[in-house]
Protein backbone atom coordinates (compact mmCIF):
# COMPACT_ATOMS: atom_id res chain seq x y z
CA UNK A 1 0.00 0.00 0.00
CA UNK A 2 1.41 3.20 -0.95
CA UNK A 3 2.03 5.68 1.26
CA UNK A 4 -0.30 9.17 1.20
CA UNK A 5 1.68 11.90 -1.02
CA UNK A 6 2.28 15.53 -0.33
CA UNK A 7 0.42 18.32 -1.26
CA UNK A 8 2.05 21.43 -1.76
CA UNK A 9 -0.73 24.72 -2.43
CA UNK A 10 1.34 27.84 -4.50
CA UNK A 11 -0.55 31.03 -2.91
CA UNK A 12 -0.09 34.72 -4.06
CA UNK A 13 -2.25 37.87 -4.79
CA UNK A 14 -3.09 37.80 -8.80
CA UNK A 15 0.55 38.82 -10.72
CA UNK A 16 2.68 37.35 -8.31
CA UNK A 17 4.28 34.67 -10.58
CA UNK A 18 2.55 31.78 -8.61
CA UNK A 19 1.12 30.04 -11.94
CA UNK A 20 4.45 30.18 -13.32
CA UNK A 21 6.27 28.98 -10.29
CA UNK A 22 3.48 25.83 -9.52
CA UNK A 23 4.03 24.64 -13.54
CA UNK A 24 8.21 24.76 -12.95
CA UNK A 25 8.29 22.67 -9.29
CA UNK A 26 6.00 20.33 -9.95
CA UNK A 27 8.16 19.34 -13.09
CA UNK A 28 10.88 19.77 -11.17
CA UNK A 29 9.25 17.43 -8.94
CA UNK A 30 7.56 15.22 -11.34
CA UNK A 31 4.29 16.07 -9.37
CA UNK A 32 0.40 16.57 -10.42
CA UNK A 33 0.14 19.81 -11.71
CA UNK A 34 -3.66 21.34 -10.54
CA UNK A 35 -4.79 24.70 -9.97
CA UNK A 36 -8.23 26.42 -8.77
CA UNK A 37 -10.46 27.05 -9.99
CA UNK A 38 -11.50 24.93 -12.40
CA UNK A 39 -9.70 21.90 -12.76
CA UNK A 40 -12.90 19.44 -12.87
CA UNK A 41 -15.68 19.88 -15.55
CA UNK A 42 -17.93 21.58 -12.58
CA UNK A 43 -14.82 23.38 -11.73
CA UNK A 44 -14.77 25.44 -15.37
CA UNK A 45 -18.45 25.91 -15.16
CA UNK A 46 -17.60 27.81 -12.23
CA UNK A 47 -14.68 29.33 -12.90
CA UNK A 48 -16.58 31.39 -15.32
CA UNK A 49 -19.29 31.96 -12.86
CA UNK A 50 -16.82 33.37 -10.72
CA UNK A 51 -14.34 35.46 -12.85
CA UNK A 52 -15.92 36.54 -15.99
CA UNK A 53 -16.29 40.39 -15.73
CA UNK A 54 -19.37 40.47 -17.36
CA UNK A 55 -21.17 37.77 -15.45
CA UNK A 56 -23.91 37.90 -12.68
CA UNK A 57 -23.29 40.21 -9.41
CA UNK A 58 -22.02 37.88 -7.02
CA UNK A 59 -22.82 38.80 -3.06
CA UNK A 60 -19.64 38.39 -0.99
CA UNK A 61 -21.13 35.02 0.58
CA UNK A 62 -22.36 33.69 -2.52
CA UNK A 63 -18.83 33.76 -4.21
CA UNK A 64 -17.38 31.68 -1.11
CA UNK A 65 -19.75 29.30 -2.12
CA UNK A 66 -19.00 28.86 -5.32
CA UNK A 67 -15.22 28.55 -4.67
CA UNK A 68 -16.51 25.92 -2.36
CA UNK A 69 -18.06 23.97 -4.41
CA UNK A 70 -14.90 24.22 -7.42
CA UNK A 71 -12.92 23.03 -4.01
CA UNK A 72 -14.96 20.14 -2.69
CA UNK A 73 -15.16 18.68 -6.54
CA UNK A 74 -11.41 19.46 -6.97
CA UNK A 75 -10.68 17.35 -3.94
CA UNK A 76 -12.97 14.49 -5.06
CA UNK A 77 -12.19 13.99 -8.14
CA UNK A 78 -8.23 15.56 -8.39
CA UNK A 79 -6.64 15.89 -5.47
CA UNK A 80 -7.60 13.33 -2.92
CA UNK A 81 -7.22 10.14 -5.42
CA UNK A 82 -3.59 11.80 -6.41
CA UNK A 83 -2.52 11.81 -2.98
CA UNK A 84 -4.28 8.21 -1.99
CA UNK A 85 -2.23 7.16 -4.68
CA UNK A 86 1.14 8.30 -2.88
CA UNK A 87 1.69 11.15 -5.42
CA UNK A 88 2.46 14.26 -4.72
CA UNK A 89 0.77 16.94 -5.91
CA UNK A 90 1.32 21.10 -6.85
CA UNK A 91 -1.82 22.88 -6.51
CA UNK A 92 -2.32 26.41 -7.90
CA UNK A 93 -4.27 28.08 -5.15
CA UNK A 94 -5.91 26.07 -2.40
CA UNK A 95 -7.68 26.80 1.08
CA UNK A 96 -5.72 30.06 2.28
CA UNK A 97 -6.91 31.75 -1.15
CA UNK A 98 -10.55 31.66 -0.09
CA UNK A 99 -9.54 32.89 3.56
CA UNK A 100 -7.43 35.65 1.88
CA UNK A 101 -9.49 36.60 -0.85
CA UNK A 102 -12.93 36.08 0.48
CA UNK A 103 -11.65 36.63 4.23
CA UNK A 104 -9.17 39.49 4.54
CA UNK A 105 -10.40 40.72 0.72
CA UNK A 106 -13.71 40.46 0.80
CA UNK A 107 -14.80 40.73 4.77
CA UNK A 108 -16.19 37.41 5.59
CA UNK A 109 -15.50 36.40 9.31
CA UNK A 110 -12.50 33.92 9.31
CA UNK A 111 -15.02 32.08 12.79
CA UNK A 112 -17.50 31.61 9.65
CA UNK A 113 -15.39 31.13 6.73
CA UNK A 114 -12.78 28.16 8.31
CA UNK A 115 -15.33 25.66 8.83
CA UNK A 116 -16.76 25.90 5.43
CA UNK A 117 -12.99 26.09 3.82
CA UNK A 118 -11.98 23.17 6.16
CA UNK A 119 -15.22 20.87 5.17
CA UNK A 120 -15.24 22.06 1.25
CA UNK A 121 -11.46 20.44 1.27
CA UNK A 122 -12.62 17.27 3.20
CA UNK A 123 -9.82 17.88 6.22
CA UNK A 124 -7.03 17.62 3.39
CA UNK A 125 -4.32 20.50 4.62
CA UNK A 126 -1.36 21.17 2.31
CA UNK A 127 1.88 20.04 3.74
CA UNK A 128 3.79 23.32 2.60
CA UNK A 129 1.91 26.20 1.36
CA UNK A 130 4.29 28.16 -0.53
CA UNK A 131 3.80 32.25 -0.70
CA UNK A 132 4.83 34.03 -3.62
CA UNK A 133 5.13 37.59 -2.24
CA UNK A 134 5.17 40.52 -3.80
CA UNK A 135 3.96 44.55 -3.69
CA UNK A 136 0.84 44.87 -5.04
CA UNK A 137 1.66 47.88 -6.95
CA UNK A 138 4.60 45.08 -9.29
CA UNK A 139 1.50 42.84 -9.44
CA UNK A 140 -0.68 45.01 -11.31
CA UNK A 141 1.64 45.52 -14.10
CA UNK A 142 2.33 41.99 -14.48
CA UNK A 143 -1.57 41.37 -14.72
CA UNK A 144 -3.08 41.41 -18.18
CA UNK A 145 -4.82 44.35 -19.77
CA UNK A 146 -8.03 42.86 -19.61
CA UNK A 147 -8.21 41.51 -16.27
CA UNK A 148 -11.05 38.91 -15.17
CA UNK A 149 -13.39 40.23 -12.32
CA UNK A 150 -11.38 39.42 -9.36
CA UNK A 151 -8.17 40.55 -10.77
CA UNK A 152 -9.88 43.98 -11.45
CA UNK A 153 -10.90 45.24 -8.44
CA UNK A 154 -9.41 47.65 -6.56
CA UNK A 155 -5.39 48.01 -5.31
CA UNK A 156 -7.15 48.09 -1.50
CA UNK A 157 -8.32 44.93 -2.37
CA UNK A 158 -4.97 43.11 -3.73
CA UNK A 159 -3.54 44.99 -0.48
CA UNK A 160 -5.55 43.05 2.27
CA UNK A 161 -5.55 39.96 0.45
CA UNK A 162 -1.79 40.55 0.46
CA UNK A 163 -1.68 41.06 4.03
CA UNK A 164 -4.12 38.28 4.60
CA UNK A 165 -1.49 35.84 3.14
CA UNK A 166 1.34 37.39 4.93
CA UNK A 167 -0.69 36.79 8.74
CA UNK A 168 -1.32 33.08 7.85
CA UNK A 169 2.18 32.83 6.87
CA UNK A 170 3.26 34.43 10.27
CA UNK A 171 0.50 32.67 12.34
CA UNK A 172 1.68 28.82 11.00
CA UNK A 173 5.88 29.24 10.33
CA UNK A 174 6.08 25.53 9.79
CA UNK A 175 3.53 24.77 6.82
CA UNK A 176 4.19 28.23 5.27
CA UNK A 177 7.35 29.25 3.41
CA UNK A 178 7.21 32.91 2.07
CA UNK A 179 8.88 33.68 -1.06
CA UNK A 180 10.09 36.71 -2.70
CA UNK A 181 8.53 36.69 -5.87
CA UNK A 182 9.81 39.74 -7.21
CA UNK A 183 12.65 38.36 -8.65
CA UNK A 184 13.89 36.75 -12.28
CA UNK A 185 11.74 33.35 -12.71
CA UNK A 186 15.14 31.45 -12.11
CA UNK A 187 16.17 32.53 -9.06
CA UNK A 188 12.56 32.39 -7.79
CA UNK A 189 12.14 29.07 -8.19
CA UNK A 190 16.06 28.00 -7.14
CA UNK A 191 14.51 29.61 -3.60
CA UNK A 192 10.98 27.29 -4.06
CA UNK A 193 12.86 24.18 -4.69
CA UNK A 194 15.25 25.23 -1.70
CA UNK A 195 12.45 25.55 0.65
CA UNK A 196 10.80 22.21 -0.83
CA UNK A 197 13.92 20.07 -0.25
CA UNK A 198 14.17 21.32 2.99
CA UNK A 199 11.07 21.15 4.22
CA UNK A 200 9.45 17.87 2.47
CA UNK A 201 12.69 16.41 0.86
CA UNK A 202 11.46 14.75 -2.67
CA UNK A 203 9.64 12.44 -3.88
CA UNK A 204 12.27 9.87 -4.53
CA UNK A 205 13.77 10.40 -1.16
CA UNK A 206 12.40 9.99 2.41
CA UNK A 207 9.53 11.30 3.57
CA UNK A 208 9.97 13.96 6.89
Amino acid sequence: MSRRGRLIAIEGIDGSGKSTQARLLAGALGALLTYEPGATPLGQALRRLLLDPAGVGLSIRAEALVVAADRAQHVFEVIGPALEDGRWVVTDRFSASTLAYQGHGGGLAADELGPLVAWAAAGIEPDLNLLFDVDPSVAAARRPARPDRLEGLDEGFHHRVRQGYLAMARAAPRSWAVVDGSGPVDEVAEAVRRFVDERLGSPSGPRL
